[in-house]
């Protein structure tokens, strides 16, 4: 299942192919398919005894990147590729699928399965949750594989564990003229590059700013008129983002006086990060350390300046994200990255033994 996901990968928003092949798997389970937006669903596997429901997710979406691996299943879709593992996070949600299944008259409660499309792009998570998918979900869990664990460990992190965002995108405007005189012009691409030059010394070690884009001008010997680029910052601490958006467009304001541009500058509140709950987070730990030994289980003592929208679901309903070991020299979102298969089975345990535990100590505890 993974290969033949890996070799069609489909963008955020795009994966029809992708959602089709899952809804006929998870159906001959006998799960009950929704389809809450266009693309990605979810399936509700009930439990043979009362309890509560509990919600596992899975992102679907790839990446525009064009692979470089040399697999026989490589991507099939010129630009695009599972360079993320979420092929990996879909076999194993539907591995967990078919081992909760088959025990299912032992179930105590209900588990819905959550196929996200868009991690990658806008965010999937919170449209999802704006459209109720949660609503009788007593808690959610969530993992990632992780290049940097072997196969068969686990990575545990108590409270912030992703950063969350900041988008900026500006638009700088000047006054062209010949290269020759630029004392006739304003330079609208020098003042966009002092003004990511100077963006790129806001990073500390709790806040991160990048500038992944910058276009201008049209020929060498013209003074641009227009330039504009794009980028993303990024805080452990959600509450920074006012102070680290005031920033970023002091910084705008500063050039623009000292050159003489006009910036048109959009800063968009993006992922909100990830900071698991406590006691979620210890029950994934005891189920990693009896599965696979506390000397495969990590956990980690800081977070990530990545981010991810599973933070959507987090602030919604109580549960913890978790890192499953993919073993790749690779780092993710690389055209070479090469995940060990083997994570997919040791993904697929954890995600049945947390799910199934935490509606049995839900069940004994009443809840």
């Amino acid at each position: 299942l993974r290969r033949t996901l890996h070799a069609d990968p489909e963008l955020g928003n795009q994966e029809f192919h992708t959602t089709a092949l899952l809804e006929e798997i998870l159906q001959k389970e006998g799960l009950e398919i929704s389809h809450p937006l266009e693309t990605g669903l979810t399936a509700l596997l009930k439990g043979g005894k009362p309890g509560a429901t509990v919600a596992l997710r899975s992102d679907i979406d790839a990446l525009p990147i064009q692979e470089n691996t040399g697999l026989s299943y490589a991507s099939c879709n010129p630009g695009k590729m599972h360079a993320c593992g979420h092929d990996l996070h879909m076999a194993a949600l539907v591995g967990c699928a078919k081992l909760l299944n088959s025990h299912k008259e032992e179930l105590e409660g209900n588990v819905l399965f959550i196929l996200q499309p868009d991690e990658e792009g806008y965010g999937g998570a919170q449209r999802l949750v704006e459209k109720g998918v949660l609503n009788d979900v007593s808690a959610v869990f969530g993992a990632h594989v992780d290049p940097q664990l072997k196969a068969g460990e686990v990575g545990i992190r108590y409270g912030s564990f992703y950063a969350a965002s900041i988008m900026f995108s500006v638009t700088v405007h000047g006054k062209s003229c010949h290269g020759a005189e630029p004392e006739k012009g304003i330079d609208a691409l020098n003042a966009a590059a002092r003004m990511c030059v100077e963006l790129k010394k806001l990073t500390n070690p709790d806040r991160v700013v990048s500038v992944g884009t910058l276009q201008a001008g049209t020929a060498m010997n013209i003074i641009a008129s227009k330039a504009s680029f794009k980028g993303i910052s990024r805080v452990m601490d959600a509450n920074e983002r006012e102070k680290t958006a005031e920033l970023i467009n002091q910084v705008i304001h500063d050039v623009e006086e000292e050159t003489g541009v006009a910036a048109d500058a959009e800063l968009i509140f993006s992922y909100p990060g990830v900071k698991n709950h406590t006691a979620e987070t210890k029950l994934a730990e005891q189920c990693a350390e009896e599965l696979y030994g506390k000397e495969h289980t990590v956990v980690f003592e800081s977070g990530r300046m990545t981010t991810e929208d599973f933070g959507y679901y987090l602030m919604e309903r109580p549960g913890t994200f978790y890192h499953i070991g993919c073993d790749s020299e690779a780092p993710l979102h690389s055209e070479f990255f090469l995940p060990d298969e083997k994570a997919i089975v040791y993904g697929a345990a954890m995600h049945a033994a947390v799910l199934s535990e935490y509606l049995s100590q839900h069940k004994r505890d009443g809840k």
